[in-house]
């Protein structure tokens, strides 16, 4: 039997249970990792918010494990390409499209892979869209980024983003899950062209993934007050940058935007979404309920809205 990881969308082989076993033991050993992490930040709010900070923001940009979850949808490989980044160290990222006709760019969310839109291949080809999905760095099966492995920060999503479309060629549309729909959101700010954005799921700007982040680690106040400066030392840019949401407000020049969100989503709260969707010129906003954060992607009914929607801008 073959189960699927939620948010990645890798197949895991079971045998008698054994998986299910495994699964059990690296869930309580998670478990223990976060209340061990919990309590270490607990006691850096009182005496080292700082260094608190330090290590949540290390915490912050390091992937999740993957776990076993919902299948996907099989289809046939697509032509599977490995495309390098711009930078001093070599690294690449992997994508792998279908179809021939106008592309159409599928970014995942943090810890996500390409697999997660494998539901959505076969609906955008027969649409006459070419569907191009891509591994963002540490993701997947693309290299690691500057970070090193395992880790990475929203800048490498988002220049990701902009070497695939650099490789297959122009965006019709770009669609994009969770903090992938925020690096899509400003890769389109910064001038990446494109007619249609469908976000799905999105955090609108990197003080609201701080706040969820903190919420789930346990870090309070002082901390959290640190947070913002210490990314941006790492990153160097300001956070500002990635206000999707203040710096859509400011222009009236933008891709239609559909904003797809469950108002039952307990990781990315559907109020953060609705916001991203009030502030964005020609945007409108898609309410789902039931499916929560990673069920949205394999539902027929957003993938029916979200093709419908790019079909309605494009000359296939």
């Amino acid at each position: 039997m073959t189960i699927q990881n939620a948010a990645t969308g890798t197949p895991y082989k079971t045998s008698n249970g054994r998986s299910r076993r495994r699964s059990g033991a690296r869930s309580r050993r998670q478990r223990t990792a976060l209340a061990l992490a919990r309590t270490g930040l607990a006691l850096a709010e009182r005496a080292a918010p700082g260094l608190g900070a330090r290590a949540a923001v290390r915490m912050l940009m390091t992937l999740p494990r993957a776990v076993p979850g919902r299948q996907a949808a099989t289809v046939p490989d697509g032509d599977r390409q490995r495309v390098n980044l711009p930078g001093p160290a070599p690294s690449s990222i992997v994508t792998e499209a279908w179809g021939e006709g106008p592309a159409v760019y599928l970014l995942h969310g943090w810890g996500g892979d390409r697999t997660s839109w494998r539901r959505f291949v076969g609906p955008l080809t027969r649409a006459g869209f070419r569907a191009v999905t891509l591994d963002a760095p540490g993701h997947g099966d693309s290299g690691p980024g500057a970070y090193g492995p395992g880790r990475t920060l929203l800048p490498e999503m988002i220049a990701a983003l902009r070497v695939a479309a650099g490789h297959h060629g122009p965006a019709h549309a770009v669609v994009a899950h969770s903090m992938g729909g925020l690096a899509a959101a400003v890769a389109c700010l910064d001038g990446l062209p494109a007619a249609r954005l469908v976000l799905i799921a999105p955090m609108p700007d990197v003080p609201s993934a701080i706040q969820v982040f903190a919420e789930a680690a346990g870090a309070g106040e002082r901390i959290q007050a640190r947070m913002p400066r210490a990314l941006e030392r790492l990153a160097q840019v300001p956070l500002s940058h990635f206000d999707a949401v203040q710096r859509s407000a400011e222009l009236e020049t933008l891709p239609t935007a559909l904003v797809i969100h469950d108002g039952g989503d307990r990781r990315v709260p559907f109020g953060l979404g609705a916001r991203l969707a009030a502030a964005w010129p020609s945007a409108r906003l898609h309410v789902t309920h039931g499916l929560g954060h990673h069920r949205i992607l394999h539902d027929e009914r957003v993938i029916a809205a979200s093709v419908d929607f790019l079909m309605a801008g494009a000359d296939c």
